[in-house]
């Protein structure tokens, strides 16, 4: 399972990666138009908050697993998460945490 997490992390931050690429593409370096792109509707506004959400509880769950299992590569994936997203820095976090000790 530990590689197949590390594939995931790796799709996790390529894949969307190519949908911001092309939306920079179309719409110019504005990250103050992604964000207004981010609110453009209900569903958008809707997918965007459950993002965040995950995020923060991402981010928590590993300061607490850090702290508990002193596993301090974990804290890679914090920054995976923040400035990649959810869809990596889960499965990266997953990775680094199945390691063998």
């Amino acid at each position: 399972m530990r590689w197949f997490w590390l594939a995931l992390a790796v799709w996790g931050a390529l894949h969307p990666m190519r949908w911001s690429i092309a939306w920079f593409a179309q719409n110019g370096y504005s990250w103050d138009g992604l964000l207004a792109a981010w609110g453009a509707n209900l569903a958008t506004k809707a997918l965007a908050w459950e993002l965040v959400i995950a995020a923060i509880t991402l981010i928590a769950w590993i300061l607490v697993e850090v702290r508990v299992r002193r596993n301090w590569e974990a804290l890679l994936a914090i920054p995976a998460t923040a400035l990649i997203g959810v869809g990596c820095g889960l499965p990266l976090f997953l990775f680094l945490r199945t390691r063998p000790i």
